[in-house]
């Protein structure tokens, strides 16, 4: 019976640590931050096509307008 406790702990305390690790790497660890950092590229004086949209990477919608002719002009918010 003792045994059967031990074992039971033992893969909870491992899915919870696995869990952990999932989240930091899921979130770089830096989500508070770069909210806050990234504020400046959605705000007015940007026009509304180069805005960053909600909830995207910022890496990746600067590609995202570098692979569109008609927005190219919008990499120089981002600098």
């Amino acid at each position: 019976m003792e045994n059967k406790f031990l074992i039971f702990g033992t893969i909870i305390l491992v899915l919870l640590l696995v869990l952990g690790v999932f989240i930091k790497f899921n979130s770089n660890g830096n989500v508070i931050n770069q909210n806050s950092d990234l504020s400046k590229y959605s705000s007015e004086k940007i026009p509304q096509e180069c805005r960053l949209p909600q909830g995207q990477d910022l890496q990746s919608w600067k590609e995202h307008l570098g692979h569109h002719q008609n927005t190219l002009y919008c990499l120089d918010y981002y600098k």
